[in-house]
């Protein structure tokens, strides 16, 4: 159990700019990781292991990709319990992300809006930290998000995702390809029939390659939005089948303000996370569970702020969950708590 309660921490925190507040606490992370001083934020561990896409996870309770966008504390975070970590998204070079501000809370609503925009270190950054980390020496399992840079235009997308696929494929338990984020221009569009297809055959020979060269498959996931009608999901099943994909990570972040409508900041440009998308996300979990079948991997992520809100996500069809915006309003012991209530469950 931590050591200073998350409340106290929270209402420093939520005095400062959101991202000056996310930047202290990665730094705070990075420097007191595998140190005495994580005994302020760690959590203890619950053991409830499934095996999905040929991967072992120690428990049923994962880091969403966008906190630790360079890889920095990886161990840090491991340390709050979780059975695996998500980190990115990286794109193969250094970009500054979006102007700011570009990131806002909405405690109403248990709410975040960001524009971040990819804002990384660059590929050979991000594997230097990765290499750093001892998680995956503890038998947790680490997932690199990858994503395409801001200036490369929309056709050229597939060869940043080649790039990225092959710099972090030798450091990964599982690579997520993230064309969700409705923070860069045109990204979201890569979802669309014919362009995912296009992407996912590309990705797919390329992993068999890389498989080949590195003596041993890496599972590859897609990352999706919320803001898909049923017939969009269905597509998607579909091309997920038809190339072989292990698995489908829903969701990100939603453009919807309907649940926020007359909130402060409410009308940002940006994604929303938070309270406000697990029903969206959720509902786009039961359409991907219907249109892939019981045994097709499905992490469910978005809105989760209990551990009721993750048995939601396992009920709609998820196999294994993913936490963000929750960690940040209610702090890492809701990942013993998520773990715990996932733990109970009959299934």
């Amino acid at each position: 159990m931590s050591l200073i309660p998350y409340a106290l921490a929270r209402s420093f925190l939520f005095k400062m700019d959101p991202e000056e507040a996310h930047e202290m606490t990665i730094e705070g992370l990075s420097r007191t990781q595998n140190t005495p001083l994580d005994r302020v934020y760690r959590q203890p561990f619950v053991n409830h292991p499934i095996t999905l896409a040929g991967l072992e996870f120690p428990n049923r309770v994962g880091l969403a990709a966008g906190l630790d966008k360079n890889a920095r504390c990886i161990d840090g975070l491991g340390a709050m319990g979780f059975g695996f970590v998500e980190v990115g998204t990286v794109t193969p070079k250094a970009q500054p992300g979006n102007p700011k501000p570009r990131m806002f809370r909405i405690p109403e609503a248990n709410a975040l809006i960001n524009r971040l925009g990819f804002n990384n270190d660059g590929l050979d950054a991000f594997i230097a930290n990765v290499k750093r980390s001892k998680f995956r020496q503890q038998g947790r399992l680490l997932g690199l998000n990858i994503g395409k840079n801001a200036a490369t235009p929309i056709e050229n997308a597939t060869d940043d995702y080649l790039l990225a696929l092959a710099g972090v494929y030798p450091h990964a338990d599982y690579v997520t390809v993230n064309i969700s984020s409705p923070n860069t221009k045109n990204l979201r569009a890569l979802q669309s029939d014919e362009a995912l297809d296009g992407l996912l055959g590309t990705l797919v020979a390329r992993r068999e390659e890389l498989a080949v060269e590195h003596g041993r498959r890496v599972p590859m996931f897609l990352k999706i939005a919320p803001d898909l009608d049923e017939m969009q999901v269905s597509v998607i099943a579909a091309t997920l089948q038809k190339h072989g994909m292990d698995g489908v990570i829903a969701t990100n972040t939603t453009l919807a303000r309907d649940a926020v409508s007359g909130l402060p900041h409410a009308e940002e440009t940006g994604g929303l996370s938070g309270a406000p998308v697990l029903a969206g996300s959720n509902r786009v979990i039961r359409h991907l569970r219907t249109a892939l079948g019981k045994d097709f991997p499905i992490i469910g992520v978005g809105g989760i702020l209990s551990g009721h809100d993750a048995i939601s996500k396992i009920e709609a069809g998820a196999d294994v969950v993913q936490i963000y915006t929750g960690l940040i309003y209610k702090g890492p012991a809701l990942v013993t708590e998520v773990a715990s209530a996932l733990q109970q469950m009959k299934r």
